[in-house]
Order: structure tokens, then C-alpha cells, then sequence
């Protein structure tokens, strides 16, 4: 068998610019691209305007939706049951529900006292609410600055509970977790939960708890939430002064 030579191993391309590396991988770029870089090139463009459809289908399905909803939805007061709780002169606040507020909190500084001041200032019986602070905050200072203004309110005859733990396991979750562990709490029949920045209206009970009582199908009522401060919020991006934000769950069976 004939001994290949170079001449024969390499393409003429590749001939007079064999000590040249530059040019040795343009002409590899040049041999490429048109089997293999187009057909993947094809392929993206392909997967991109799938997508796109996708999406402008989505677009148009729940613009629909939205649609049908405001034409034919019912607002939950039309929905569900909805009576105004109502004061009884004979067995007194004993036909309020007693709730539990569960505010989990992190070093809040900037928001602790105006959360804490929204939760005690709702309009609800105060024999038949407890204010639940679960602060697991590892500042000591913060803690110490809750802790006294917990029992600033405490001092004006609010039922406010100061609770912490020595770990932080399972984070905010795991703290309104432990709260629910509290003695105090089997006589609760409801809780709400606020986070540390939001600061509930004053009727905010009395707007959601009806749904509750007035619907024993429902174990949940979840309601809208809004900044209080949206235009420094758009400046710097602070979500601080959270107006409404809240869960209510039913304890019951």
C-alpha cells in the first residue's frame, strides 16, 4: 500500500495556509457553519416564536377570564353569607368570636411600632382578642425596643402576648407555628395573620370575620393588600408601610 502523503491527508483549502492557525480555523468556521450553525440558528428562531404564541395565547385567555369575571362574577359579599356582627345587651361580647393576631417579626425596626399599634388598634372587643407578637428578631437592642412597647400596650389594657424562641427554624412559618403551641390559644376560634409590615384599618375584623361565622364551608378568607406608601416605594423600592394584608383561618372543625 502507497504511503499517504500530507498533500493527500489535508484539503487543497488547507494548502499554503497550513502555518497560518487564523486562517486554518476561519476556513473550519467557513466548512461549519452553513450544516450546523443554521440549522440550530433555525431551531431557536423556531422554539422562539412557539414561545411567543404561547404567551400571546395566555395573554388573550386571561384577558378573557378577566373579562367574564367583571361581566358575570360575584363579589364575595354576594357570594357568601355577610351579616355586620352586632352587640347584645344580655350576653354581652360573648357573641364575638375571639381571634387570635399573629404578628411574626424579624428586626423590624422601622415598622414594629406602627404594626403593632394597627394590630392593637382594631375595632374588636378587647376581652375577645389577643395580640400575638413572635418576634425572632437577633438584634437585642430591636428585641428589647418590641418587647418594651409590647408592654407599652399591654400597660393600656390591650391582650398582647410577647413571644420568642431560642431558634428561628422554619423562619416565619416556623414561628407562627410555635405561636399556635401557646396555651392561651385553644380558646381562640379564629386567627389573622398580619406580617410585620402591614397595618390592617381598624374594621378590618369586623369586615372579614362575618364571612367566617355567616360560612361554615370556608376555613380561609384572604383579603387585598396595597401599599400605604406607593410613590416612595417607586423612588427607592421600600416595602415598608404595607397598608392590608391579612389570612384569617377558622380553628374550628
Amino acid at each position: 500500500m502507497e504511503r499517504l502523503t500530507s498533500t493527500q491527508m489535508i484539503p487543497d483549502a488547507f494548502q499554503g495556509a497550513r502555518d497560518d492557525v487564523t486562517v486554518q480555523l476561519a476556513i473550519i468556521w467557513d466548512q461549519i457553519k452553513a450544516p450546523l450553525i443554521v440549522p440550530l440558528l433555525r431551531i431557536a428562531v423556531a422554539i422562539c416564536l412557539i414561545m411567543s404564541l404561547m404567551l400571546f395565547i395566555e395573554r388573550v385567555y386571561m384577558g378573557v377570564v378577566i373579562m367574564l369575571v367583571k361581566l358575570f362574577g360575584r363579589k364575595p359579599d354576594r357570594r357568601y353569607r355577610w351579616e355586620a356582627m352586632k352587640d347584645d345587651v344580655e350576653v354581652g361580647n360573648s357573641t364575638y368570636p375571639m381571634v387570635l393576631v399573629q404578628i411574626p417579626m424579624y428586626n423590624e425596626r422601622e415598622v414594629y411600632q406602627l404594626s403593632i399599634g394597627a394590630a392593637c388598634g382594631l375595632s374588636w372587643p378587647s376581652d375577645r382578642v389577643i395580640i400575638q407578637v413572635l418576634d425572632d428578631s437577633t438584634d437585642p437592642t430591636i428585641k428589647d425596643m418590641v418587647e418594651l412597647e409590647c408592654k407599652r400596650w399591654a400597660s393600656k389594657g390591650i391582650n398582647i402576648k410577647y413571644e420568642i424562641r431560642d431558634n428561628r427554624n422554619g423562619y416565619k412559618s416556623g414561628a407562627l407555628k410555635e405561636g399556635m403551641k401557646r396555651s392561651y390559644v385553644k380558646s381562640c376560634d379564629y386567627v389573622a395573620i398580619f406580617d410585620a409590615d402591614f397595618q390592617p384599618e381598624p374594621d378590618f375584623l369586623r369586615r372579614t370575620i362575618p364571612f367566617l361565622v355567616h360560612n361554615p364551608e370556608l376555613a380561609l378568607v384572604q383579603t387585598r393588600w396595597k401599599f400605604g406608601n406607593l410613590d416612595r416605594f417607586n423612588h427607592y423600592f421600600n416595602f415598608s408601610h404595607l397598608n392590608l394584608a391579612v389570612i384569617t383561618v377558622n380553628l374550628g372543625p
